[in-house]
C-alpha cells in the first residue's frame, strides 16, 4: 500500500502520576522510578513530504535555533538512522507549555519519528524507534511506545501497564522550570529507596522534585496549595505543572469552574493508550 505524503498527528501530554530519585551515577544522570499516563490533551504536528531533501520546522521557537528543536533533531536522526535522502515540513499547532513537566517536547519528536517513518517508508519497528527516541531525550521512548509505563533506570527501561480511567485537572503556573536547574540543585533529595512497581501501586504517591521547586517558584506552590484542597494533588515531572485526577469528570469540571480567574488550565481524560497510537491506528495505510 502507498504510504501517504502527509500526517497530521497528535503529540499528546504525559503525566507523572509518581517520580521518585533513587540515586545519581557517576555519569551525572539520576536513577528514577516514575509511573507514565498520557492525556488526551496535545500538541498537532503536520507532516509531509517534500520535493526536495530540506528539513523545515515552522513555526520557529523565539531563541532557539531550527537545528536545536528536538523536531528537526528527531527527523535528522532518522534519515542518519535510515539513509533516505528525502526532506519535510515539519509544521506544529503548539497546545502543552514549555517548561511545564507534560513532555511537549520530547512527545514533539516522537510524533515526528513516529510519522516521517511512515510517510518517508523508512521501515523501522517502534522498538528501533525508541532506541532512536533515547538518543533525544529519556522520555522520549514511552511516547513512541504509546502506552503507560512504569520506568526505572533514567526512564529508559519500561514495564507497561494499565491504568485506571479518569479526569485530570491540570493547573498550568505562569512559569517555566528548568529541568536542569532542578536536577543540579544540592538541595534535591536522591535516596529514595528504589521499591518494586507491585509495591508502590498500594502506597500513596508522590514527586521528589516537588517541595524543592516549589520553594523555587512560588507560583507553583501557590497552584498546588489551592488545588491540594480538592484532592490528593502533585506536581508532574520537574514541574511546572501541577495534577489532581478525579474519578468523577463532573467533580473535575466543578474544580475547573472554581479555580480563581486568570489561571491557567485544563481538564483532560487521562489514557493509558495514547493519542498518538489511537491516531496512527485510524489513519489509513498505516499501523500503530
Amino acid at each position: 500500500m502507498t504510504a501517504p505524503r502527509k500526517l497530521v498527528l497528535p503529540a499528546p501530554a504525559k503525566l507523572n502520576l509518581f517520580l521518585y530519585v533513587n540515586g545519581r551515577r557517576p555519569d551525572g544522570y539520576h536513577e528514577l522510578q516514575t509511573l507514565f499516563c498520557f492525556l488526551d490533551h496535545s500538541d498537532i504536528i503536520t507532516l509531509e513530504v517534500r520535493d526536495d531533501d530540506k528539513i523545515t520546522v515552522s513555526p520557529e521557537i523565539e531563541g532557539v535555533r531550527t537545528e536545536d528543536n528536538l523536531m528537526y533533531r528527531a527527523a535528522m536522526l532518522l534519515r542518519e538512522k535510515t539513509g533516505t535522502s528525502k526532506g519535510a515540513s515539519i509544521s506544529i499547532r503548539k497546545i502543552l507549555p514549555m517548561g511545564g513537566g507534560l513532555g511537549g517536547g520530547s512527545s514533539d519528536a516522537a510524533t515526528v519519528l513516529r510519522g516521517l517513518n511512515i510517510i518517508w517508508e523508512t521501515g523501522l519497528t517502534v522498538d528501533e524507534l525508541a532506541v532512536l527516541g533515547r538518543q533525544l531525550g529519556a522520555d522520549v521512548p514511552v511516547f513512541v511506545r504509546g502506552h503507560a509505563a512504569f520506568a526505572e533506570g533514567v526512564g529508559e527501561v519500561l514495564t507497561e501497564t494499565n491504568l485506571k480511567r479518569g479526569t485530570a485537572v491540570v493547573i498550568v503556573p505562569d512559569v517555566q522550570v528548568s529541568t536542569k536547574e532542578v536536577f543540579t540543585s544540592p538541595d534535591l533529595p536522591r535516596s529514595t529507596p528504589k521499591r518494586p512497581f507491585s509495591e508502590l501501586k498500594k502506597q500513596a504517591w508522590s514527586n521528589d522534585c516537588e517541595p524543592l521547586v516549589c520553594r523555587m517558584y512560588p507560583e507553583v506552590d501557590k497552584c498546588l496549595s489551592w488545588l491540594i484542597k480538592w484532592g490528593p494533588s502533585r506536581m508532574t515531572g520537574t514541574g511546572a505543572c501541577v495534577f489532581s485526577v478525579f474519578d468523577d469528570a463532573e467533580r473535575a469540571e466543578m474544580v475547573m469552574r472554581r479555580m480563581p480567574a486568570g489561571w491557567r488550565r485544563f481538564a483532560a481524560p487521562v489514557l493509558s493508550v495514547s493519542p498518538l497510537v489511537r491516531s496512527l491506528e485510524n489513519q489509513s495505510g498505516t499501523e500503530a
